[in-house]
């Protein structure tokens, strides 16, 4: 995956703030031209997969704590580009950013987003994010605009599953939108009659489950999950037939999905087989190595080894996950170096995590100076592992009361916050 922005040095402070390491955070205020880094991050989007990966916030912080404008985020948005560029993620990060400025108490951020909501080419992306903010005094007038512009099944997007009061507030002034609510309220308690009412599973036989699923129509995917339900290891062979071999079989993709679903179900017993398709490096090979990263043992260390170290050299970093979890499970002390590479230079953030917990477990000792760093990362994963198991030192403390009483924060962050600080 990759999203066509060249990453400067990881060796660099633009190139770790481009992927979103705390030691970025740390060292900016202290050094001159941070800022300028900081907006470019934000024009040109640096996350090598926008859908996993997490920036705004860290951003948002960043410009709190430099105390940046919001003006040049706010440019971007109107570029005259904004009418004419067909990507769909080209201000995805820029509207992520101001929103959270504004949850950060810089409620000036909310002047231009609102203006988006209302002239900009995604508009919609904007009204989501007011729609989250969940303050009906930033949407006054809005709902004119939103009952007019979209049809019934885009309204069903906007109404979030919880309680929402811009949702209530709309909802009471815009008829279309009220309905939407009371659809979605609806389709809440029908579903949940459904379930109540549901009849037992029909009992078919293994051998029925398994003509099923072969036969890729109706009925095959819940044929698969009960197979997964009831871990027959027959399941293994369907793997083999519905996996996709060589990258040129796309039919099976939505049946093979099911299987590679249901199998995380199984354990140790799957072993054997497991290794078999590491080593062939066939269509089962990444399952193969999601069974090892769980449940291998001492001997799957050379294995994971070498995927880790290929990985890495290839930096094909989605490659890189399971064997560093699986290395980090076995705690695998060898890896220790490859770990540290992998944290400062993947450009898939979404990775660090995994990476922080393997060090944790392989090498605690040096995995504190990571830790500590993590209280800044970009990603929510990584800052609540650090907040488990950082050293206690003034600064961690100072931060850690932050990320707890950081009403912008996501919850298990603020949980392992407050828990740590009761140590």
């Amino acid at each position: 995956m990759n999203n066509g922005v060249v990453l400067e040095s990881a060796g660099t402070l633009h190139g770790q703030l481009q992927r979103g390491l705390g030691r970025a955070a740390r060292r900016a205020a202290d050094r001159r031209g941070a800022g300028e880094y900081v907006y470019d991050c934000v024009r040109r989007d640096p996350r090598w997969d926008r859908q996993c990966e997490s920036r705004r916030l860290y951003y948002a912080r960043l410009m709190v704590d430099l105390e940046m404008p919001a003006g040049p985020v706010a440019a971007h948005l109107w570029s005259p580009s904004d009418q004419i560029d067909g990507d769909e993620w080209r201000v995805d990060l820029a509207l992520g950013v101001l929103a959270d400025l504004v949850r950060l108490s810089r409620r000036e951020a909310a002047v231009p987003l609102r203006r988006y909501a209302e002239e900009g080419a995604h508009w919609f992306d904007a009204v989501e994010e007011l729609i989250d903010l969940a303050d009906p005094s930033l949407t006054i007038g809005l709902d004119e605009l939103v009952a007019a512009r979209c049809d019934d099944s885009e309204l069903a997007l906007l109404v979030p599953a919880r309680h929402n009061p811009v949702i209530e507030t709309w909802a009471a002034r815009q008829p279309r939108i009220a309905e939407a609510l009371a659809r979605q309220r609806e389709a809440g308690r029908a579903a949940r009659r459904a379930a109540a009412a549901a009849p037992g599973r029909e009992v078919r036989s293994e051998a029925e489950l398994l003509d099923l699923a072969r036969r890729r129509g109706e009925g095959a995917i819940g044929a698969i999950f009960e197979l997964g339900r009831r871990r027959t290891l027959a399941l293994l062979d369907l793997a083999e037939e519905l996996l996709p071999r060589g990258g040129h079989d796309a039919g099976p993709s939505r049946f093979g999905g099911a299987v590679s679903r249901a199998l995380r179900e199984y354990g140790p017993e799957t072993l054997p087989r497991a290794r078999a398709w590491a080593v062939e490096r066939g269509g089962c090979a990444g399952m193969g190595l999601s069974i090892l990263a769980r449940y291998g043992t001492r001997q799957d260390v050379p294995l994971l080894m070498d995927e880790l170290r290929t990985a890495l050299e290839r930096r094909e970093w989605q490659a890189a996950a399971n064997p560093v979890e699986g290395l980090g499970r076995l705690r695998a002390g060898e890896a220790v170096p490859l770990l540290k590479s992998a944290w400062t230079e993947s450009t898939y953030a979404y990775l660090r995590p995994r990476i922080l917990t393997a060090l944790t477990r392989t090498a605690p000792h040096t995995a504190e100076s990571y830790t500590t760093e993590g209280l800044w990362d970009c990603e929510d994963g990584v800052r609540q592992e650090a907040a488990r198991s950082a050293p206690l030192t003034r600064e961690t403390r100072i931060r850690l009361q932050r990320l707890h009483h950081d009403t912008a924060e996501e919850p298990g962050v603020r949980s392992a916050a407050a828990s740590r600080l009761m140590t």
